[in-house]
């Protein structure tokens, strides 16, 4: 035996685990290699965990070791620390020990700790066990439990009970959360949970989550046998194939048993339908080709047909290609859409081609000329559709929509070492030949016209492929920009359009009429740190009364800012008389109370029916040991069996080394 000794004496043991050893005296056995240390010992293994212990033994092989007063270190601010600790083979057994992740985090005292009769670590499974276990806040006895387990802090993933949430409504009564994590791979997990409701029947829900080289599986979904005998579910999936440096394919599916069922149980983001279908995309330097299906479930009271498509769009395939320039800067653009759409007792099918020559030029003093001319020739195919001029029809269609426009602009820019702006009137003459619109299905795609400054110079002001511009109008504005060399930025425009030849059955409240149509205007300021404020206004053409406006606006960071929206618009049933006006504003507030305190609060509120839409505030607290947070949201929606609920929502985990719990 080789004896070695002096104050804090260091050697470094090339064996089957290289470690370093400081002790005060250390005695190492050449022959089995074993290592005994006397006084205050510090054992680091080859991976940086660190251990101190008095008087310990280590043998050869590093499968058997013991000690007193022994404190493991397991990360920067964790450590088990025991009177007495052993090992054999992989498992190291600390008796009446303590575990803590919160070692230096407050200055007076661990914010929680472990206390157990025994902890028991396993090397081959890393988990650490705790036998006859107390909880503490700050030395204060919380929690007691006969038998506790979780990873170590070097797991990055562990399958095993999570802790709890709590919440409560005014509908179910109290609901508990009790998720269990199931790791199946370091690319592959899911969550069960199962929700214990009070007042209504459990809940089960799971979430399921596979991450490949070249692809990603996303599945969440619910289900509960209500007290009423129904059974109620939702799924949401949305999975993502790349099929080689060109091609990507996307499954999505989103379905629910009923109307009300993801608002009464919280999985409600205020979407108004669900869309389930495949994508398949194919993508070149000047072209691409996407193959889509969607089939919809409507949400709302109403079918909105307005604004949605009517019916499952099986399939839908669109693609566009574009040369390289044939002179300075003219291309063209060819492109197809094929649509089917089946609805109740309905089918419709069509076929667009369309071939477009784009032409930019930059003239004498700055002038932007684009001309470009399109043809485009329809073919549709209707089985008992209803058309626009509310007959049904069966039978085939066919339309030859040639078009063309003429657009202008002239920035005129000023540079300033302080402010640089720029000017730029534009307008743009569209010809394009004048159709029947009724001979057309009502309820194909979304055909809504509702005037903005972004609809201003678009090719078609409609909002889908069926209805079409009809005869020849014009679009003018004039925009106005600043910008600095700080990123600050000020953008305002104002303009209209202006149709030549009578339009089909205007709405009211679109914003067009025969002639020239309402103003329109936008205006915006972003400082480039804490503050951006943007709006949209419309202005009745005749007597300029504001018909719309939208405002938005976001001071602060990402912590602590205060965020607000409104939106305003006169609704007429005719001339002259407003019916239902749509007034509605939207605050939120972010507030990073101190380091580690914050508060989020967000609300709806509806100023015509005088009431909140919805509302909600949660308070967080993100300690570098634990976190929870305590929030309330209110919902005021009247659906059905559904009429609104207030739920309050607490959650609690702990942190090792800044992983969650």
């Amino acid at each position: 035996m080789v004896f070695l000794s002096g104050p804090l004496f260091a050697i470094t043991v090339d064996t089957d685990t290289p470690k370093t050893i400081k002790s005060d005296k250390i005695e190492y056995d050449v022959k089995s290699g074993a290592i005994k240390t006397s006084g205050k010992t510090e054992i680091t293994n080859a991976s940086g965990q660190r251990m101190t212990l008095v008087d310990s033994y280590l043998s050869g092989r590093g499968d058997e070791m013991s000690g007193q007063d022994v404190k493991i270190w397991l990360g920067q601010h964790v450590y088990i620390e025991s009177d007495e600790i052993t090992r054999d083979g992989a498992d190291t057994i600390a008796k009446h020990a303590e575990f803590t992740a919160c070692d230096g985090c407050d200055d007076f005292g661990n914010a929680w700790a472990i206390w157990a009769s025994k902890i028991t670590h396993d090397m081959d499974d890393r988990m650490l066990a705790f036998y006859n276990m107390v909880f503490k806040a700050y030395d204060l006895p919380v929690l007691w439990l006969p038998y506790y387990t979780m990873p170590d802090p070097g797991v990055k993933r562990k399958s095993g009970l999570l802790i709890p949430s709590f919440g409560s409504t005014n509908k179910m009564g109290t609901q508990i959360n009790i998720p269990v994590y199931i790791a199946f791979s370091d690319y592959h997990d899911a969550t069960a949970t199962l929700s214990y409701l009070t007042e209504e029947n459990p809940l089960f829900q799971l979430e399921h989550r596979l991450n490949l080289s070249h692809a990603e599986f996303r599945t969440r979904g619910s289900y509960t046998h209500n007290k009423a005998g129904e059974n109620r579910w939702h799924v949401f999936n949305d999975d993502k194939v790349d099929l080689g440096e060109h091609a990507r394919a996307s499954i999505y599916i989103a379905r629910t048993s009923d109307k009300t069922y993801l608002q009464k149980y919280g999985f409600f983001n205020g979407q108004p339908y669900l869309d389930s279908g495949v994508k398949t995309e194919l993508f070149a330097k000047s072209g691409y080709v996407i193959a889509d299906t969607h089939t919809f479930q409507e949400l709302r009271d109403d079918n909105w047909r307005g604004t949605v498509p009517g019916g499952n769009i099986l399939p839908n395939v669109r693609g566009v290609y574009q040369t390289q320039p044939f002179f300075y800067e003219t291309y063209a653009t060819v492109g197809t859409d094929v649509l089917g759409i089946v609805s109740d007792g309905t089918m419709s099918q069509r076929f667009v081609g369309d071939a477009r020559i784009t032409s930019p030029w930059t003239l004498w003093g700055g002038n932007r000329i684009t001309a470009s001319i399109d043809a485009r020739y329809d073919v549709y195919n209707f089985s008992n559709t209803i058309m626009a001029d509310n007959n049904e029809f069966s039978g085939m269609k066919t339309r030859f929509l040639p078009s063309g426009y003429l657009e202008w602009g002239l920035p005129l820019v000023r540079p300033s070492s302080s402010w640089s702006q720029t000017l730029e009137p534009r307008a743009r003459l569209t010809m394009r030949r004048r159709v029947d619109n009724e001979q057309f299905a009502r309820y194909n795609d979304s055909a809504g016209a509702f005037l903005s400054d972004t609809v201003l110079f678009s090719d078609n002001r409609f909002a889908g492929y069926d209805l079409w511009e009809n005869g020849t109008f014009a679009d003018y504005g004039l925009r106005w920009a600043a910008f600095n060399n700080d990123g600050r930025q000020i953008e305002a425009f104002f303009g209209q359009s202006y149709d030549f030849e009578k339009r089909a059955k205007t709405d009211i409240n679109s914003g067009f009429h025969d002639g020239g149509s309402d103003y329109v205007g936008r205006i915006g300021f972003n400082n480039s740190s804490w503050l951006d404020v943007s709006g949209r206004v419309r202005f009745d053409r005749d007597t300029f009364d504001l018909r719309h406006a939208e405002t938005s606006a976001r001071l602060g960071g990402a912590e602590t800012y205060l965020s607000f929206g409104h939106i305003w618009a006169k609704q007429l049933s005719n001339i002259g008389s407003e019916e239902n006006n749509t007034n509605e504003s939207m605050a939120g507030v972010g507030f990073k109370i101190t380091d580690r305190w914050s508060l989020q609060a967000n609300g709806i509120y509806n100023w015509s029916e005088d009431k909140f839409l919805k509302h909600n505030a949660t308070l967080f607290y993100n300690h570098p040991c634990y976190y929870f947070s305590i929030g309330y949201q209110r919902d005021n929606a009247v659906r059905e069996d559904y009429e609104g609920n207030t739920t309050i929502q607490f959650r609690f985990g702990i942190s090792v080394d800044g992983q969650h719990y």
